[in-house]
Parts: C-alpha cells; structure tokens; sequence
C-alpha cells in the first residue's frame, strides 16, 4: 500500500494540495463572514500545509520504501507525521483561543475546532482520500452555519 502511494504523479499531488486549499478556504470563509480571527487565508494555508505533509509522508520516502520490510533497518510509519500535524494545529487552534474574565466566558472555541478539521481535511486530501475530506467539510459548514443560529435561538428560550 505505502509503495504504490509513493508513485503518486507530481500533478496528482498538486491537484491534492489545490483540493485541500479549496475546501479548507471554505470553511475559512465561513469564519471571516463572521468576524472570526482566523478565516479565509489561515484555513487555506493550514489545510495546504496539512496535505503537503501527508503527501511528503507517503510519497516522500519512495527511496526507503521495499516491499520486504527485512531487507532495512529503515522503518517508515507515515501516520506519525499526520499525528503530528494535529499536535501542531492544536498550538495555532489555541492562539484564536480567549478567555474573558469580565464577561466568565471563553471565545475561539468554534474556530479552533475549524481550524482542526481543515488540518484533518488537508491530512485526507493529501493522502488521496476524495469523499471523506468533502463530508467533513459539508458537515462542518452545516455545523458552522446551520447549528449557530439554532443553538443561540435554544439559548435564548
């Protein structure tokens, strides 16, 4: 499996980088539209960075990558650099993150959570996943514009 990943065509992996950017810079959009701290272009860029991760963890290794796994000491686990990536988006998901003690209340939140999804959403796209990164994505839109409105008009009954 990582083998036949690790002949993917360089115009393949740069429709997976475009795709990622897309769908990522929606949901950034959604989150400008309403005033958020981080919108269009940190989700573009985030879910970009996410899906050329993925790409270089798979197809990167083409040179140390053999069938028979005794024949290296070389051992390669792609998932560990996407393990990272949401480590690392967890760090910039928690500078949209604020606390007002005034107020008692935390905003960002939702943002973070976006932020996070558009990393996941660039990870699939990277590694070729097609369907998967656009449910996400429709059920993440859903949740950012459909569920707000909902949620505050629960609230205010």
């Amino acid at each position: 499996m990582i083998a036949e990943a690790a002949n993917v065509p360089e115009w393949e992996i740069a429709v997976r980088l475009l795709v990622a950017s897309v769908i990522g810079g929606s949901l950034g959009l959604q989150r400008e539209h309403h005033g958020q701290p981080a919108g269009l272009r940190t989700h573009m860029l985030l879910s970009l960075g996410a899906a050329l991760f993925a790409v270089v963890s798979v197809a990167g290794f083409d040179g140390f990558i053999v069938d028979d796994r005794s024949a290296t000491n070389v051992v390669v686990d792609p998932g560990r650099i996407a393990s990272y990536v949401a480590a690392g988006v967890g760090f910039i998901g928690g500078g949209t993150i604020l606390k007002r003690e005034r107020e008692g209340e935390v905003k960002g939140l939702t943002t973070a959570a976006s932020l996070w999804v558009a990393a996941a959403i660039g990870v699939a796209c990277g590694l070729g996943l097609w369907i998967a990164p656009l449910v996400a994505a429709a059920i993440a839109l859903i949740s950012l514009a459909v569920l707000h409105p909902l949620s505050k008009r629960i609230g205010d009954q």
